[in-house]
Order: C-alpha cells, then structure tokens, then sequence
C-alpha cells in the first residue's frame, strides 16, 4: 500500500472515533482502569482481548483519551492490500498526522500475517494496546517473542450494572422501593437484549449481523473450516441449547459428522472467538473432569434471543447463562484465580456451580426461576447440600428471581438472593 492511502484510512479513522465520543453514549466500563493503564509500560504490551463488538476499542481509547496517540484499526476493508511491509509506513503517518507520540493503539491486528515481529519491536520505545477478537492471537509467534512482557484482559458485553448506568439509572444512597421496582423491569429487558453495546442503538438486527461477522471472520476463514453448513447447524443447535450438558458424540450423531475431533475443532473455535463458554464438570479426578459431558453457555442473551427465538420459554435457563457469563466477568475482571465448574452425581443431582480458589470449594450456586419458597424445586436444595456435604463447603446459594431468605435444612444454612441484587453485588 502506498503511504497516502495509510495516512487517508487512519485519519478516516480517527475522525469516526471522535465522532462516536463526541455523538454516542459512552459510559466508563466497570473495571480496573488504573490497574489496566499500569501495564502499559514499556516493553509490555496489554492485549485488550473478547467478543467482537463488545467495546474493546473504545476501552482502549478510554484508557489513552487525554494523552497522545496513534490508532489504526486492521479490521477495515480497506486494508485488504496491507502486508508487513507497510508497518513501518504505519509509524510514519502517525507522526506526520500526529507529531510525537508515546502510545500506540492496534486493534485487530492478528487479520495481517506477519504482525507479531511488528508489535515485538514498537513494544521497545512504545506504550502499545493490541485488541483481538480471538483468544489465540496470543499463544503463536506473539508468545515466543514476548514471553513475559505482554498482559492479557478479557473484557465482556456489558454487566447489568453497565446497563443500568447506560440507561441512566442512579443507586444513590438507598433503593427506594420504586428504584428496586424498576431495577427488575430493566433486568427483564437486559435479559432479552442482552449486553452488546450497539444492540441499544442499532435494535436487535445489529445482533445478527454480529453473530454471521463471528461465525464467517473469526471462526470459518480463520480455522478454514470446509463444512461451513454444518458448522453453523452445530452453532445454532449450541446457543439453542444454552445451560445444557453437551457431548462431542452427541453432537457427531446429530450432525452426521464422522470425526469427533472436528466437532472438537468447531468448538474450540467457537470459545476462541468468545462466542461460547464450555464449563467442566468438577472432579477431584482431572480425566473424569475432561471425559465428563460439559455445560454450554452463550456469550450473550441477546445473541440466543435471535438465534433460538425461544428466551420466554427459558428464563430458568436465561438467568443460569446470566450468572455463568457474570462469573466469567468476575474472574477477568477482579478475581483471576478463581475457577467455575458445574458438579452432578451418579443418581443426576446438578448443581449449576461450583466456584473454586486454590485447592478448596469456596461457594455452591443454584439458579433457579423462583419468586417463593414453593417454588423452589426440592432437588435444587438436596443436589445443593449432597454437594455440599462431599465438597466440603458450607457456602450454599440459590439466585432466584424475586424471592429473599435463608433457608435452615437440618442445620445447614442456604442463602436465597434474587437474581437483580446479585448482579449489583459487585
């Protein structure tokens, strides 16, 4: 590419981003931005890494507003023609269109092929943002040459706090009983709607265009999947079937596929791009755990809304992917070490999650679509102090969605917490 047509994308480009913070509604995402900018020392680099769409760049921006810096985005097709070659005309026109800077930012920069030797050398003199829509952009060439000097952060659609923030919603000191009344009307919106930021302003029909981008840019070109009719038969039937135990046999049967690795493959495509997240069933046996049927969640409500067209049939199911993504979000954002399974026995008693930090079990979690005490299932309350009693862990909770209380079974004390203040409970 010619150094005229770098320098005419990335102003274009530039100029779109100040448009957005000028015209859109930008909200402080809820993580730990000190801690973010704190990594963005030389020779570090900070991969911003999640779904697409989820506001990577904008974070990125948010982080470097008030200093100067360089923004180029690779995921734009007008840079089809760009090799590894024109990096170095990158560099050039960031400084004839913006004089002297410290920081860089590279969003998607894993679609050109060579990227890594480039990011290894401006990682010397530069504070530098990487962003990617693919979990392995890191684990290849990137790796070797920075082994040690990059940190990676997970950023996801936004949490239910982030939503109510977005549509104006102020806590304040107290929940008046009207404040909490519309607390879950908004909760039964950001159900259906989801968390991607452009679904509030484009409508649900973004959300489509966001679930081909996936499945077409950062699954099928990037894995050169050949079965592309059956591949996106399994993704549907996945996000249909969220909060479901899964097997790769199962899967093979239902799709007349010959290979059990393919169906493999497919799937660790589809958790690579962040679309899905697979959740082990919890052994103290690691070859049970990886052989046992494991649970699919999608990334988004939003997403499953318009690919199963069944959300008011499953909001059970609904609130169980809430609170599985909600978990992931805790552990990238506050809680690294922590590790989520899901747990069941021989005679089938499930318990959605079983949260682990270190050797030990720190917390049982239900979920379950109850508003009473009748209404909670007795076997969501056996399965939670069977596992319990073999876990050894006396911290049991059901998130219900409107009902409040602690539950004394036979001396063992489970906490009922609705769904709304759970996910405020940060």
């Amino acid at each position: 590419m010619q150094l005229q047509e770098i320098k005419e994308i990335i102003a274009s480009q530039r100029e779109e981003i100040e448009e957005r913070f000028e015209k859109t509604k930008i909200i402080e995402r809820e993580v730990d931005r000190e801690r973010l900018k704190g990594f963005l020392k030389s020779p570090n680099v900070l991969a911003i890494l999640g779904v697409r769409r989820c506001g990577k760049s904008t974070l990125s921006l948010q982080l470097l507003r008030n200093e100067g810096y360089g923004y180029i985005n690779f995921d734009d097709e007008r840079i089809m023609d760009f090799n590894v070659k024109d990096f170095d005309k990158v560099m050039e026109a960031f400084y004839e269109l913006h004089g002297k800077i410290e920081n860089v930012v590279l969003d998607e920069p894993h679609n050109i092929q060579g990227w890594e030797l480039f990011v290894n050398r401006l990682r010397r003199t530069k504070r530098v943002i990487i962003t990617g829509s693919n979990s392995k952009m890191l684990s290849g060439e990137l790796a070797t040459h920075l082994t040690g000097r990059h940190v990676d952060f997970t950023l996801y659609p936004f949490s239910f706090r982030e939503f109510l923030i977005y549509n104006d919603f102020g806590f304040g000191e107290y929940l008046t009983t009207a404040k909490i009344g519309l607390i879950k009307n908004l909760l039964k919106d950001y159900l259906s709607q989801g968390g991607f930021p452009e679904r509030y302003i484009l409508g649900k029909e973004i959300l489509v265009s966001i679930y081909f981008d996936i499945l077409e840019k950062d699954i099928i070109r990037r894995i050169k999947i050949k079965k592309k009719a059956a591949f996106k038969e399994m993704t549907k039937y996945l996000v249909s079937n969220f909060s479901s135990e899964i097997t790769f046999s199962k899967l093979k049967n239902i799709l007349d596929i010959k290979d059990q690795h393919t169906i493999k493959n497919w799937i660790d495509g589809l958790e690579q791009a962040y679309l899905i997240k697979m959740i082990e069933r919890f052994s103290p046996k690691l070859k049970e755990s990886i052989i046992a049927p494991k649970k699919v969640y999608c990334i988004d409500t939003g997403i499953i809304s318009v690919v199963s067209f069944r959300l008011s049939e499953n909001t059970g199911r609904i609130m169980e992917n809430v609170v599985a993504i909600e978990l992931l979000r805790r552990k990238s954002y506050q809680h690294p070490d922590m590790e989520i399974f899901y747990w069941k026995d021989h005679q089938g008693r499930e318990v959605d999650f079983v949260i682990k930090e270190g050797t030990s079990i720190k917390e049982l979690i239900q979920a379950t679509y109850a508003s009473g005490r009748d209404e909670i299932e007795k076997r969501e309350i056996k399965s939670l102090i069977k596992a319990g009693d073999e876990l050894k862990c006396r911290n049991l909770e059901i998130i219900t969605w409107d009902y409040e209380d602690e539950l004394n079974i036979n001396g063992k004390m489970i906490k009922c917490i609705s769904l709304w203040k759970w996910l405020l409970s940060v």
